[in-house]
């Protein structure tokens, strides 16, 4: 699958993948809140440190033995099997090659297979275009848009 592999984020993985980060435009609702990304280890440990809890699972997408994204189901919800998933690429490098795609596929199958998950839920910012397609492409449908997002689902 396009030569990526999913690994359970480290804390060395993570301040790799954020050594190589540029924040993206497309993702900020408000462009008042945008500016440039600057890479700082306490930022970054702090971030590490609060993804750590278990509702949910962190995986580094992995290309050539480097990260080049992060790829998390969140508000895991064992009663319901439910989850929503979050992805986010490093940079405008790694985007556009079909790789988050293919995060998502293994990320799906993660949650059904290994998980018990039989929904997984995602939501992007209306103007976030790419991701939508990037959505839909893998499988998920367009539920409803509301308060600046689009909504999405996958059922197995």
């Amino acid at each position: 699958m396009k030569d990526i592999s999913l690994c359970i984020m480290t804390r060395e993985l993570c301040h790799e993948l954020y050594k190589g980060w540029e924040n993206d435009p497309d993702i900020y609702m408000d462009m008042d809140l945008f500016e440039p990304y600057q890479y700082n280890e306490n930022a970054v440990n702090r971030y590490f440190d609060s993804k750590q809890d278990s509702s949910r699972v962190l995986f580094a997408i992995i290309k050539d033995d480097k990260p080049i994204g992060e790829i998390q189901l969140k508000q895991i919800n064992y009663k319901s099997k439910e989850c929503t998933l979050s992805i986010h690429m490093q940079n405008d490098d790694v985007k556009g090659h079909g790789y988050g795609s293919c995060a998502e596929r293994l990320i799906l199958q993660y949650a059904f297979n290994v998980l018990g998950m039989v929904a997984v839920n995602a939501d992007t910012v209306i103007k976030n275009t790419r991701s939508q397609h990037v959505l839909e492409k893998v499988g998920f449908q367009y539920i409803r848009e509301a308060d600046g997002f689009k909504y999405y689902r996958y059922v197995r």
